[in-house]
């Protein structure tokens, strides 16, 4: 027995699975909430506070004629795993009091032909219908250079990919934030596009000491001295240390101790960076 088609009404209000990828969501965290360098952090707020001056800037400043289309702000935040960067783009949506909408390459790729593109366009679409800031992570899988040397179907398709990037962000006046941790693979041409380009370092001795704290809740009994523990490890990020506390606070509960001891704690750091000396061999 044939099956009746669902009726034109119903039909219309079907959503296609691919728009309801991009969702923008509440930010997480605020620029308080972040530890960062002080010089990192002067440039987010140069960066979180472009809206409230663009009137000077464009207006009682005459910008709006030397730079027609420069209303549009593109920001790469670029440096090493675990670093903030995540946390900072965030951080600048919360600042302007809008949504963020997260797009990650596996939400726009497409193993058809011509597919990934529409996806980049629902993206920007989404973004502007909603208000939201966009903000592309691990960007470099998109932004990544062109292929000069085409030999399959597939790089005639990231070619094509990368190219409706570029119209995109040419055409899109608005906040658009990246983060990679391999700026090197970036197109010439999306670097050019990008105005503001923000370095994410690993933290120095005195953001240890600011992070070790706030990773240690007041509720839990310890003998760490944190001016130790940030003179001790180097190369640790922000990510890292907090790893760092939540092992050794399972391990400590797991052995029913009274405190957490800065041994289980050094234990749990010498783990992260062996790991991490693995990773890099």
């Amino acid at each position: 027995m044939p099956i009746n088609p669902k009726p034109a009404a119903e039909k219309a209000e079907e959503k296609n699975p691919a728009e309801e990828i991009f969702i923008p969501t509440e930010p997480k965290w605020t620029l308080d909430e972040i530890i960062l360098p002080e010089e990192v952090h002067a440039q987010i707020l140069d960066v979180a506070t472009y809206a409230e001056n663009s009137h000077r800037v464009f207006e009682l400043w005459g910008f709006k004629r030397t730079h027609k289309f420069s209303r549009r702000i593109g920001i790469n935040l670029y440096g090493a795993p675990g670093t903030g960067k995540t946390m900072a783009a965030h951080a600048i949506a919360k600042y302007l009091g809008r949504k963020i909408l997260i797009v990650n390459y596996a939400d726009i790729e497409s193993k058809f032909v011509g597919e990934t593109p529409k996806n980049i366009r629902k993206a920007f679409e989404a973004a502007k219908n909603s208000d939201s800031i966009l903000f592309f992570d691990e960007a470099d899988a998109i932004l990544s250079k062109r292929v000069t040397n085409m030999t399959q179907a597939v790089d005639v398709s990231v070619n094509q990919t990368r190219s409706v990037m570029l119209m995109l962000m040419n055409e899109f006046q608005d906040f658009i934030i990246f983060a990679t941790n391999f700026i090197s693979n970036f197109d010439p041409a999306f670097m050019r596009r990008i105005s503001i380009h923000i370095e994410f370092t690993l933290p120095d001795v005195e953001c240890r000491k600011k992070l070790w704290r706030m990773y240690t809740p007041r509720e839990v009994p310890n003998n760490l001295d944190f001016d130790e523990l940030a003179e001790k490890f180097d190369g640790l990020s922000g990510s890292d240390i907090s790893n760092a506390m939540l092992n050794a606070a399972f391990k400590a509960a797991r052995l029913k101790a009274d405190e957490l001891d800065k041994a289980l704690v050094f234990e749990a750091v010498e783990n992260i960076l062996a790991s991490k000396r693995a990773n890099n061999s």
